[in-house]
């Protein structure tokens, strides 16, 4: 069987060879920061995923990586049979920004069968970064139609501040699944927009902001 030292070996290789300096260049500029970046797009490290099995260990391995490319690939290797609550529990205190948030959640974590459990726990999380992860992931989840029941904003302590706080991806992560639970019933989107209602007018930008989001998102929903 092949060392892992050596597969780990033949994956820079191949990162290397397939390296674009100008988009690992743009990446740095958005903020998007790593120890090294190669700047491969995600379609090529998923078909590079696809030449290596799948193996707990090695996406292990690859995850406390900081290079971009192997934290990325770790999603892909990680089998979801032997991926454990305790498992993800520590992986999402790890997430180093949003990049690596959206490619966890898309490509890991809304495959395990516990996974609407995980988000609804962090998404009631007193850390901001594991409440990003959380609503992040409710939306995949919607997305895909794998949360089962009926989802409401009283599902979330934190939900009413965080669609004003000055932290941008919690921010959003807040607005959008405030979003995906309105889409579910008009009377959701309702009470939704008579929660917010009191910002139409503030003074306070991103307070007026998240009025004006959510008033256009269900505008024509509620007719």
């Amino acid at each position: 069987m092949e060392k892992q030292e050596d597969i780990i070996r033949d994956i820079r290789t191949r990162c290397r060879m397939a390296m674009n300096g100008m988009a690992s260049a743009s990446m740095r500029e958005r903020g998007l920061t790593y120890k090294l970046n190669f700047g491969l797009v995600i379609q090529q490290i998923k078909d590079l995923a696809g030449q290596y099995e799948a193996n707990a260990e090695l996406a292990e391995t690859l995850w406390k990586e900081e290079t971009r490319e192997l934290k990325i690939l770790s999603t892909f290797l990680y089998p979801i049979d032997k991926f454990s609550p305790d498992t993800a529990n520590r992986w999402v205190t790890e997430i180093p920004n949003q990049e690596m948030r959206e490619q966890v959640c898309l490509n890991l974590f809304q495959e395990l069968p516990f996974a609407d459990q995980l988000a609804i726990a962090w998404g009631n999380s007193e850390d901001e970064n594991i409440r990003t992860s959380g609503y992040w992931l409710l939306v995949r989840l919607l997305l895909t139609k794998k949360f089962e029941g009926v989802l409401t904003a009283d599902y979330f302590s934190h939900i009413w501040e965080d669609i004003i706080t000055e932290n941008t991806f919690l921010r959003n992560a807040a607005l959008l699944i405030l979003k995906h639970i309105g889409r579910q019933s008009k009377d959701e989107a309702n009470l939704i927009l008579e929660k917010v209602s009191i910002y139409k007018d503030d003074q306070d930008l991103l307070k007026q902001e998240a009025y004006n989001s959510l008033d256009f998102e269900f505008e024509f929903f509620l007719g």
